[in-house]
């Protein structure tokens, strides 16, 4: 196996070499629980769900761990802000998330760690530190001493020195360099707080995932990852936490996603473009979010728009009836019927899978593996438009099996996994729930304007094709012939 992943710390693709052959593991940060999901959030979700089911699919055992941070300054306010709990809170939104990811048809990880579940481990880690002089007790908090640990910035590739400079006098006295950072806070009144050797109080966000990594997966493990809004300063401080207290490796791949921006801004509630999970799937099909996800590179920005969602759902909508049609082909032939491919179209067709197999091996590129199965489908449509003047009758396997490949590598996006007849007939139902006019009137329509082109009177043509846009019927004129859909504004 060859998959090459670009790795965030050396900034290059580099060969997966697992530690242990053969087996993956797997460290990625999930949410902080306390609002809706939105669609970052999935983003983030989809991408490790599309790598670990490519890792499976090729012949690794993978051990995945997301965790949940729940306990964090945002869960406090917001739990205050309700008159809850914060465990009421987090639980709750810990609940959601799961409704969001199970309609998006995200596998759940090996194991889900929560922050508040893993104290001990963590007040361990944080004596580790101590005891090392690398971090300090100052007035209840402890603080990690960045200038004790000499690779602080590999990362990100950020100077210390500069960041030191250019470092705004900290508020808190009690920090020795204004660069540092807390490893646990000293409880505030009304706050949810933990005995420990300093005092009572909670983790600082940068240790609890350092601590459950090392639990689940030890000290060095394969890869870790998440957003690019985590690289500095979480996963900055996460490295030098780990490294400095057990003196190894902390991580040997870092992966890291790219921002989803609204028209060209980072997502972002202050600028009213937040989008919720639930907000987009109100409107769009599951696996029409997940298509336009992957449409992009991981690493890539990935800018969310209505035209691109439309894209997506056209590009969907071409796979299902690409696959209901070949389905409806084999249904009515008899065993012995079907179509025959050109010697270059079938050895494009023959080779499908490696070459899908040579876009994901390298760096996961969803991009260039859509663009195989899109070549697929043209060449299956060809097939099935030649069907009637093709006399030849030859055995259909290859119909069966191409399809059959398709949906198996498409499920790796999570994508061709609804039977196709039905996906195509609910799409029709949705659609038709919109529009005030029948889908027989619009076949109907839609003969007199094939009628109408074919005595080349454009202006009855065109003004059939206006008629129906006036409804909100948009017409699709391709290979296959002319299809409809519903036009959003």
């Amino acid at each position: 196996m060859s998959v090459k992943i670009y790795n965030t710390i050396t900034r290059t693709k580099e060969l997966l070499k697992p530690i242990e052959p053969g087996h993956v593991k797997l460290y990625v940060c999930g949410i902080t629980s306390y609002d809706y999901c939105h669609i970052g959030h999935a983003r983030s979700a989809l991408a490790f769900d599309m790598i670990v089911r490519y890792l499976r699919y090729r012949g690794y055992k993978v051990t995945y761990i997301r965790n949940f941070t729940d306990i964090d300054d945002k869960i406090i306010k917001r739990a205050a802000e309700q008159n809850t709990t914060t465990e009421e809170l987090a639980n709750r939104f810990i609940d959601e998330f799961y409704v969001d990811m199970d309609k998006l048809g995200v596998e759940r990880p090996d194991m889900e760690p929560k922050a508040t579940e893993h104290i001990q481990e963590m007040i361990d880690l944080i004596s580790e530190l101590i005891a090392k002089n690398m971090a300090y007790p100052a007035g209840g908090d402890v603080y990690y001493s960045v200038n004790s640990f000499p690779g602080y910035g590999k990362l990100s590739g950020r100077n210390l020195e500069d960041m030191q400079a250019g470092a705004r006098i900290s508020v808190n006295e009690n920090k020795a360099n204004p660069m540092d950072f807390v490893l646990w806070k000293a409880s505030k009144t009304g706050e949810p707080s933990w005995e420990s050797p300093w005092g009572p109080g909670r983790p600082g966000w940068h240790i609890e995932c350092s601590a459950m990594s090392r639990k689940y997966l030890g000290d060095t493990f394969d890869i870790h990852g998440g957003g690019q809004d985590l690289i500095f300063p979480h996963h900055e401080n996460e490295l030098a936490q780990s490294e400095g207290a057990n003196d190894k490796p902390f991580v040997n791949m870092w992966i890291h996603h790219g921002f989803v921006t609204i028209r060209d801004e980072k997502m972002s509630k202050s600028l009213g473009n937040f989008l919720t999970i639930r907000d987009i799937l109100e409107h769009y099909h599951p696996e029409v979010l997940r298509f336009f996800i992957f449409s992009t590179q991981y690493r890539n920005p990935l800018d969310f728009s209505e035209a691109a969602m439309q894209d997506a759902m056209t590009g969907l909508d071409r796979l299902y009836q690409c696959v209901a049609a070949v389905e409806r082909l084999v249904e009515n032939c008899s065993d012995s019927a079907a179509p025959v491919a050109s010697g270059n179209d079938r050895k494009k067709l023959d080779s499908m899978e490696e070459r899908f197999q040579k876009a994901m091996d390298n760096d996961f590129n969803t991009a260039l593996a859509q663009g195989i199965l899109f070549e697929t489908v043209k060449i299956l449509n060809k097939i099935l438009r030649q069907l009637p003047e093709i006399p030849a009758r030859v055995d259909h396997d290859l119909l069966i099996s191409t399809t059959a490949t398709m949906k198996k590598l498409a499920s790796i996006m999570g994508l061709l996994q609804e039977d196709a007849n039905e996906y195509l007939a609910a799409k029709k139902a949705a659609m038709l729930a919109d529009i005030n006019i029948s889908e027989e009137e619009i076949q109907n329509l839609i003969q007199e304007r094939n009628q109408a082109r074919e005595a080349k009177d454009w202006a009855s043509s065109d003004a059939i094709r206006d008629r129906l846009l006036e409804q909100g019927i948009e017409l699709k004129d391709g290979p296959e012939g002319t299809g409809w859909t519903v036009k959003r504004s």
